[in-house]
């Protein structure tokens, strides 16, 4: 296990140095002047000259390069111009429960949904409650969030008013239902899937079969037997959607008007403030990496005849 740890702590410090790097050179390959797109092409000279210096876009490339390494093993990500005294890490603590916590509730949902729906149709196989499953499982999967939010909205907060509009800036757990229900349809859809193909092998092997001839229940056989030796790879969807999740709460919160990392990197992107883009992607990164991670361990707690050698 230790072993295991360690390749995975080097690898996943491969993949946030390639993470960081590439963010780093695209970012400043892109045309036009970062500055005066977040000062305007009226400002002064002075103030320019400031805000250059702030960026640290006074210095050779290879310089800000090592800067920026150096605000990121320092864990401040930089000190924002615009609020002096005040670092990218602190802004990020400020929104980063409100997207975990919108991550949190459409994972709910999505399980809530999705795995469910999988056992019955696993259990009845290529019946009407199937085949149903399987629509509504495409149609999960097919429609876009960025689509599916607006017309959540146009339903629910325009039409009957039965959940409350993003404007009228309502928190609490009413504010947070169409948000949840946009970001985790297509985690239920796939999750529905993986759960009834999952299960149907189960289902056929012979230790299900030995337990349905000792006469054990139909329920127990299908929660203990069958479902325990089904959630692999279950809990892989499971655990690589998490970090999908935190990358889609960038459309769903700008549509639904929330704060949040998402809402946090597309100020930043369109204002061309280079150390938040690169605070943000460097955390939705890091987030990745850690959800891999656990999620390999979790494989020892589910299946007990895992082990990492």
């Amino acid at each position: 296990m230790t072993r295991f740890l360690v390749r995975r702590f080097f690898t996943s410090f491969i993949v946030l140095f390639g993470v960081v790097t590439l963010v780093f050179f695209i970012l400043r390959a892109v045309p036009g002047d970062p500055v005066e797109s977040i000062l305007g092409e009226q400002a002064l000279e002075v103030d320019k000259e400031q805000m250059r210096e702030c960026l640290n876009l006074d210095e050779p490339l290879w310089n800000q390069y090592l800067l920026f390494w150096q605000d990121v093993f320092d864990l401040s990500f930089g000190e924002l111009c615009d609020q002096p005294g005040v670092t990218v890490a602190e802004q990020l603590v400020e929104v980063i429960p409100a997207t975990f916590e919108l991550a949190l509730a459409a994972m709910f949902f999505a399980i809530l949904i999705g795995i469910p729906l999988g056992i019955i149709a696993a259990i009845r196989p290529y019946s009407w409650i199937d085949n149903t499953s399987a629509v509504i499982s495409l149609m999960g999967i097919s429609i876009p969030n960025f689509w599916l939010g607006p017309m959540l909205l146009i339903l629910f907060s325009l039409t009957l008013q039965v959940l409350p509009n993003p404007g009228a800036q309502v928190t609490g757990l009413t504010a947070l239902v169409l948000p949840a229900i946009t970001l985790g349809t297509a985690m239920s859809a796939k999750l529905m899937r993986m759960t009834r193909s999952s299960m149907l092998e189960v289902l056929n092997r012979e230790f299900v079969r030995t337990a349905k001839a000792k006469g054990v229940s139909r329920a127990r056989v299908v929660l203990k037997h069958a479902l325990r030796n089904a959630l692999i790879p279950v809990v892989t969807i499971i655990g690589l959607q998490f970090g999908a999740l935190l990358t889609g709460a960038i459309i769903v919160e700008k549509i639904f008007a929330r704060p949040g990392v998402g809402t946090m990197l597309l100020d930043g992107i369109e204002a061309r403030n280079y150390l938040v883009v690169q605070g943000c992607v460097l955390f939705i990164s890091f987030s990745y990496v850690v959800v891999n991670l656990l999620t390999d361990l979790v494989y020892g707690m589910v299946d007990p005849r895992i082990r990492y050698d």
